[in-house]
Parts: structure tokens; C-alpha cells; sequence
């Protein structure tokens, strides 16, 4: 619907315009043969006519299209642009319509938007200005886009599992964009400003229309058959419609990146823009100047660390040696260090110290124990029975020395011995009596 709106125009444009400015009696139908110089007309005449004449012609109009490059800036009105396949139009809905609708508008809808054409005569551009919108789904682009995200996302290109952590301090990094585009500009200062002295290789390749995917792919191949190897592979470009980033989502450059064996950053477009490669990519950067952040460490911020650390083990140094020396002070203090000698003075007086009481002890408990044999030797003399032959008495002893306590214990004619105080005197058994009791 866009493309007829589109060519009706530049039509009656073409047309209407002309004779406007040039009337059908006087305009000379070859301003190269006339004589008489053209009318000049200002561009604001110019505007005006077109203005007139456009907004004459379509005082109100229904366009269908896909929506595309969706903004809502703090004024509240929203800006976008409505496309087909072949054209384009901008379309605005100001803020008093935009706060009645009910229907939140999102990239990729198809919709069937009624309103006026309007001429902006400061910029020479014209919009449509658009008091009603209705929904129709998903746009052919963005239904393409998530028929494939949910293909790849099943085969595991976009898990989480897959992600690779990027390299502290890269040396080399690879950046596959249009050398002449605004992104490695943004890239190149932003890596400048971080990390200067980083080795930076720029694979050309196109970044928007035909061909553009399989030379994004061709060169995230070629980054990878780079000797020395590269650390990190970025892979941007700046911002653009869901038309100019569609390469960013077609299949072989997705597919590409999940298997690039380097680590990958996708900078693609703006914070708003997400792309499959956003997806599939190791890191997703929302811009190139992200990118290169996201890419290279913080020079600033590595060296106020380094400076901390440098501080922190000045003080654990100065620390040590204080303690270290204060020990050493007090160390200086003790006479044992002054005086070593002494030590082993004291310790040989101590040593003839517990010799003498030692000594003393043992002298003690010999004459303890002496005194204590002593007692014991007179209460065993006490209870001898030697002491009782002193006295007279004898004992007499059978011929196996058992003493005779009684006259049955021998017979006639047996041999016995009476042993008195200081000897023994041997007898022969003549008769035995027995004493009653």
C-alpha cells in the first residue's frame, strides 16, 4: 500500500507541481531554446505549492504497512515509519491521539493506519499524520524473525551453556564492520579512550543490502584463520530499521557466529535493537562504543586498582618491618642477650642447688629407713623363739626337723634332736607317756 501511495504521489507530483509554478499559457515547453530567462520561485513558494496541492489531494487516506523504527521520546508522541516490500513513508501520531489509544504499538506490526498527509515545509518532507490505528499482527519481517529465533533457539545456538567468558586483557582484538562507517569510529575512540596500545584488525565486510550476509559470514571465517590468533571478535555496525540490520539476522551470519571458535561481542545498532546475532554471540553489546567497553578493561580503573594494591602492600611492608624491628628492641632489652653468660651461671648454681637437696634427701631417707629396720629387727628378736631357748628351753625335732609336739609322734628306738641355746643334742626314743588331760 505504500508503494501505490508512493507512486501516486511522485505522479501528481510531477504533474501538478510544474503547472502550478509554470501555467499551461506561458510555460515554454523548452526552456533551453527560449529567450526569456525562467520565473524563479523560492523554495518556500516551492513547499507551499506542494503542501497545497498534497494535502488537497488526500485530505484523509487509510495506508496499510509493516511498522518500522518506533520511537517514543519524552514529548509523547510517536514517530515511526510505515514500509512494505518496495517503500516507505514516516508516520507520526501526536501526543493527544497517542494518549487515547488502546492499541500499544511494537515493531514488526502490520496495521492499517487512517489519517492525513501532511507537508513539513522546514525539512521538505512530508508524513502521515495518523488519528487511528488498527492492528492486523505480526509484519512479514518480523514474523520471518521469530520463526527463525525459535528454529535456531530449539537446535541450542542461543543457551546459555554455550557462552564463553571474554578475555580480561585482550591483545588483539578483531573488528568485522564497514571500515567506513560510523561504528568503528565510535569502536576505534572508545578503545583508544579504555585501553590504548590494543592491537586492533578491522575485517571489511558490508554491513546493509544485498550480499551482506555472506560477506559478514565469509569474514567472521576469515577472522578466525588470522595468525597470531585474536583474542576477541567483535562483530558491528551502528543503528538502522529492522530493514537495514536484517543481514544481522539471517540465518548463515547467525550460524556463523555460534561457531566461531574466538569469543564474540555483537555491537549491532542501538540499545533498542536486538538482533539474532545479539543472541547467539557470546557478549551482547547495546552499541559500539559498548562494545568496545565490554571488549577491553578500563584503563582508569586499572590503575587507580594498581595504585590500591601498591598502597596496600607498601603498608603491609612497613607494617612487618615495624613489628619485626620493635621485636628486635625489645629482644636488645633482655639480659640474657646482654649478658649470656649469666644464664648459665644461674643455671649451674641451680643445678648444685638440687644437688645439695638431693643429697640432703637421700641422707634423710637412708637414716629413716634405718631407724624403721631397726624397730623392725628388735620386734622380730622380741618374737624369736631363740630367745626363749636362751632362757632354758629347748625344742625337740623329729629326724625330718619337724618339731615333736606330741609323744604319738614317735615310737621307740626313733632318733630325735633337742636343740637348746647353743646347740643340739641328739637322743634315742626309749619310751613314750601320754599325759591326761
Amino acid at each position: 500500500m505504500t508503494g501505490i501511495l508512493t507512486g501516486i504521489l511522485t505522479g501528481i507530483l510531477t504533474g501538478i507541481v510544474a503547472s502550478q509554478i509554470h501555467p499551461p499559457s506561458t510555460q515554454p515547453k523548452d526552456l533551453t531554446l527560449s529567450t526569456a530567462p525562467p520565473i524563479p520561485v523560492s523554495v518556500s513558494e516551492l513547499t507551499g505549492h506542494i503542501k497545497a496541492i498534497l494535502e488537497g489531494t488526500f485530505p484523509a487516506i487509510c495506508v496499510e504497512g509493516e511498522i518500522s523504527d518506533l520511537t517514543r521520546p519524552r514529548s509523547g508522541h510517536l514517530y515511526f515509519t510505515l514500509k512494505d516490500e518496495h517503500s516507505q513513508i514516516r508516520g507520526v501520531i501526536w501526543r493527544s491521539t497517542a494518549a487515547r489509544m488502546t492499541t500499544k504499538l511494537q515493531e514488526g506490526q502490520s496495521v492499517l493506519c487512517f489519517g492525513d498527509l501532511e507537508v513539513y515545509g522546514a525539512r521538505g518532507t512530508y508524513s502521515l499524520v495518523v488519528r487511528k490505528v488498527q492492528t492486523q499482527g505480526l509484519g512479514p519481517l518480523q514474523q520471518a524473525f521469530l520463526e527463525l529465533q525459535q528454529k535456531l533457539n530449539a537446535e541450542g545456538l542461543f543457551s546459555a551453556e554455550r557462552k564463553r567468558p571474554l578475555p580480561r586483557v585482550p591483545k588483539r582484538i578483531g573488528v568485522v564492520t564497514s571500515p567506513s562507517g560510523a561504528a568503528i569510529r565510535d569502536f576505534l575512540k572508545a578503545a583508544a579512550q579504555r585501553w590504548p596500545g590494543v592491537e586492533i584488525l578491522i575485517i571489511p565486510t558490508l554491513v546493509q543490502g544485498q550480499g551482506a550476509s555472506e560477506s559478514i559470514a565469509k569474514a567472521i571465517q576469515t577472522a578466525q584463520n588470522v595468525t597470531p590468533a585474536l583474542d576477541t571478535l567483535v562483530v558491528t555496525r551502528g543503528g538502522g530499521s529492522l530493514e537495514d540490520l536484517w543481514c544481522f539476522n539471517d540465518e548463515r551470519v547467525v550460524r556463523a557466529i555460534a561457531a566461531c571458535t574466538i569469543p564474540t561481542i555483537s555491537a549491532v545498532g542501538h540499545e533498542v535493537d536486538v538482533t539474532l546475532c545479539d543472541l547467539a554471540a557470546d557478549v551482547r553489546a547495546l552499541t559500539p562504543t559498548d562494545g568496545a567497553t565490554r571488549a577491553l578493561p578500563d584503563r582508569d580503573l586499572v590503575n587507580r586498582s594498581l595504585s590500591n594494591l601498591r598502597l596496600r602492600l607498601d603498608r603491609v611492608i612497613r607494617t612487618g618491618i615495624t613489628a619485626r624491628r620493635n621485636r628486635l628492641d625489645a629482644l636488645q632489652t633482655r639480659s640474657i642477650l646482654k649478658r649470656p653468660h649469666e644464664l648459665v651461671q644461674r643455671r649451674y648454681r641451680r643445678l648444685d642447688e638440687l644437688d645439695a637437696r638431693a643429697r640432703k634427701a637421700m641422707f634423710a631417707r637412708v637414716k629413716l629407713g634405718k631407724a624403721k629396720m631397726g624397730k623392725s629387727a628388735a620386734t622380730l628378736s622380741a618374737l624369736s623363739p631363740l630367745n626363749v631357748l636362751a632362757r632354758g628351753y629347748s625344742v625337740t625335732l623329729d629326724s625330718e626337723d619337724n618339731a615333736i609336739q606330741s609323744p604319738s609322734q614317735v615310737k621307740p628306738g626313733d632318733i630325735i634332736r633337742s636343740r637348746v641355746h647353743h646347740g643340739d643334742i641328739e637322743s634315742v626314743v626309749k619310751t613314750t607317756s601320754t599325759w591326761d588331760e
